[in-house]
Parts: C-alpha cells; sequence; structure tokens
C-alpha cells in the first residue's frame, strides 16, 4: 500500500528491509556467543537472602517445633475473650472447650492447630495473610477468625491480642472472582516472601475460576522469569454429600502440572502436620509455593486431633507410617491420602484386620521417593502386594 501510494519507493523498502535482516544476524551471532545466559529478576532486593530449591530439600523438612509452654500461653491469649465485649454465647463455649481440651488433656483439634500455627508465626515477627470468600468465620464454621460483637458492628480478632511486639494479622473474606483475587494474592506473596500469603477457595473445585493463575502463575513462574513465590492455596476437598461443584479439589489437576519442584501439594491427614507445613513455609531458606487439599469432615472427626508433644517435637513429615503395624505380619501396604486413610481405617477394624498397613502419604509432590523406599523395605513380607489407592486422587 505504501509502495502503491508512493510514499515509499522500491529502494527504500529493500534498503528496510536488508537493515532489519542485517540486526537481526547481528543479534543472533551475539546470541549464539553468550556461554551462560540467566535472567535477572526485578525482585532481587526483596528477596536477597534467599535462595532457590534443589531436588535434596525435599528429602525431609526441617524441625518447625515450638516450645509447648510459648504454644499454651498463644491458645490462652487467642481464646480468653475480653470480659467487656458482649460476644456470642456459642462463640464464648466453642472458645472455652477448645482450650479446655488443650490445657487439660494436651489435644489439638484442626482449628486449634491451624490457628497456633498462625499464632506462632506471629509471635516470631512473620505477618500472616489470609484471604478467601468465607476465610474470616470459615466455610465450615471451624476457624472463627473474626468474632462479631452482640448487638454491634464492631469486630474482634484475637490473633491480633498475642503480644505487643506481634506481627499483624489479616483475614479478609473477598468477593466470589477467584482469577481476580488469586492473581493478587500470587502478586502480594512476591512482593513479601517474609511472610505467610494464604487464598483459600470456599470449594476446592471453586479453584476452576482461576485456571490460568494456577497454569501461568503458580506452576511455572519461577521457570519463566526467574522469580520466586511462597504463596499457599488451600482447597477444601472430598465428597461429602455436597453439590457437584462443591465436592473435589481435583488432584489430578494439579499432579498433572507438578514437575521439577515447580510446587508443593500436600494432603495433610493430622493437625500437627498442618500445623508444621504451614511453619515449614517461612522456616527454610527457600520458597515454593504450596497446594493444600483442606479437609471437611476431618475437621470435627473425633480421630483427627493432634497430641500437643506432637506440635512441640519435630516437623512435617512426608509419609505417616502405620504406628499400629508389626512389619513380621504385614502381607500387604496401602498408600493412601487423607480423609481416605479413616475410611479405610475404619473398615479394617471393622473385619478385623491384622495384615495390612495403612500408609499416609502427606505430600504429592515433590515425591518423597526415599522414604517410600525406605519404608518398602521394612515391609519385607509385603512383597509386591503394594497398593495406591484411587480414592486418594
Amino acid at each position: 500500500k505504501l509502495l502503491k501510494n508512493n510514499e515509499l519507493s522500491a529502494a527504500e523498502a529493500n534498503n528496510i528491509l536488508s537493515g532489519l535482516n542485517e540486526s537481526l544476524e547481528r543479534s543472533l551471532k551475539e546470541a549464539e556467543s553468550i556461554e551462560h545466559s540467566s535472567i535477572t529478576s526485578f525482585l532481587q532486593e526483596t528477596w536477597k537472602g534467599i535462595r532457590k530449591a534443589s531436588a535434596s530439600d525435599f528429602d525431609s523438612s526441617p524441625a518447625t517445633a515450638v516450645n509447648k509452654d510459648i504454644l499454651l500461653n498463644i491458645a490462652r491469649k487467642i481464646h480468653h475473650l475480653p470480659e467487656e465485649k458482649k460476644f456470642f454465647r456459642k462463640i464464648v463455649r466453642l472458645h472455652n472447650d477448645r482450650l479446655k481440651s488443650l490445657e487439660q488433656h494436651g489435644k489439638a483439634d484442626w482449628a486449634m492447630a491451624e490457628l497456633l500455627a498462625y499464632g506462632s508465626l506471629l509471635n516470631e515477627g512473620i505477618p500472616v495473610r489470609l484471604s478467601g470468600q468465607d476465610s474470616q468465620r470459615g466455610t465450615f464454621s471451624h476457624r472463627h477468625a473474626v468474632l462479631t460483637i452482640e448487638d454491634s458492628e464492631e469486630k474482634y480478632i484475637p490473633l491480633n491480642h498475642i503480644d505487643d511486639k506481634q506481627a499483624h494479622f489479616d483475614v479478609l473474606n473477598s468477593p466470589l472472582s477467584e482469577y481476580g483475587v488469586l492473581g493478587f494474592e500470587y502478586g502480594y506473596s512476591l512482593a513479601s516472601p517474609h511472610s505467610l500469603t494464604i487464598w483459600e477457595a470456599q470449594f476446592g473445585d471453586f479453584n476452576n475460576g482461576a485456571q490460568i493463575i494456577f497454569d501461568q502463575y503458580i506452576s511455572s513462574g519461577e521457570d519463566k522469569w526467574n522469580i520466586m513465590n511462597d504463596l499457599v492455596v488451600y482447597l477444601p476437598h472430598a465428597y461429602e454429600g455436597q453439590g457437584p461443584e462443591h465436592s473435589s479439589a481435583r488432584m489430578e489437576r494439579f499432579l498433572i502440572l507438578a514437575a521439577e519442584q515447580n510446587f508443593q501439594i500436600a494432603n495433610c491427614s493430622t493437625p500437627a502436620n498442618f500445623f508444621h507445613i504451614l511453619r515449614r513455609q517461612l522456616h527454610r531458606p527457600f520458597r515454593k509455593p504450596l497446594i493444600i487439599f483442606t479437609p471437611k469432615s476431618l475437621l470435627r472427626h473425633p480421630e483427627v486431633v493432634s497430641d500437643i508433644k506432637e506440635l512441640s517435637q519435630g516437623g512435617f513429615k512426608e509419609l505417616l507410617d502405620d504406628k499400629t503395624a508389626d512389619p513380621e505380619h504385614i502381607k500387604k501396604l496401602i498408600f493412601c491420602t487423607g480423609k481416605v486413610y479413616y475410611d479405610l481405617l475404619a473398615e479394617k477394624r471393622s473385619i478385623k484386620n491384622t495384615d495390612t498397613a495403612l500408609i499416609r502419604l502427606e505430600q504429592l509432590h515433590p515425591l518423597p521417593e526415599k522414604t517410600i523406599k525406605e519404608l518398602i523395605k521394612k515391609y519385607k513380607n509385603a512383597g509386591k502386594k503394594i497398593v495406591l489407592t484411587s480414592g486418594s486422587f
């Protein structure tokens, strides 16, 4: 068109084309001469002192235990409500019962372990941010991180009343826009590697509304742009008689995305392991995004409690062995994860089975291969009778 309108001559057009080709050739030769190339992160100063992870970093987890007395102090601070404020009686009773269970019996349910994880990090000066569609109360009414004062608009956040020198706790109820909110939290965690940033779906399969963020950012951002990230994503999982879009978080979708330690995928079955995996995010010299398939019915399951010793000792366990199994008499190993374990345990007791060991795979990626192999050797009489339950995924 330029030639037709006499705005450019054929000679001028050829000169432009030749100049462009010469420029491309020079760039190609220059690129070929570079032996080692790297992408410089635009967040170098923000992430100073934090290194990238290697495969060996996932062979085991660091100690993330918190002293028992400190845990009890935090629990008392967040469960003793100010007397001058009028809270709903049901909430007061819930707080009293939860604290009583920990103080008198040394037992922590899922909500208590979760709140203690946040509280212990805040007490160490590490900010915690949690957003989601019903995160203040918790979709299944287990968290109660924000309390409403009766007959008023006033709100009270117990986790911000632990100590004068503590870090700040933010918990936000977000709009029903998974794509926008998850994208924001991903960006927030990029700029704050020294805080715990969490996005919680109301139901696990609501992650469908944010597919692009998972595919193009969380799973691949480090490889594409040389930027680390430590965002935690809670996806409530399991078929509990609710609607088709309120059930499974589709573990297989995330396992398909998993490769080369690009992110962590977990399905914890005990409050203690959930406590430790949250603390682990900030107690390693590197950062990785974490996808956790959180439970529904297990939030109040009578067997899903942990002794306070499990919180005050050790760290996250990628694999949970069957403590009741006698290796000499075990003929079959069943690897499972999440609530499936408790279903299998109930059936095992019902039929009085003693020759099967139930092994819980708590971290699905990176897969703890060394630990798995060591455990299989331990149960030498199981032979090839090793089962990975399809119900896990």
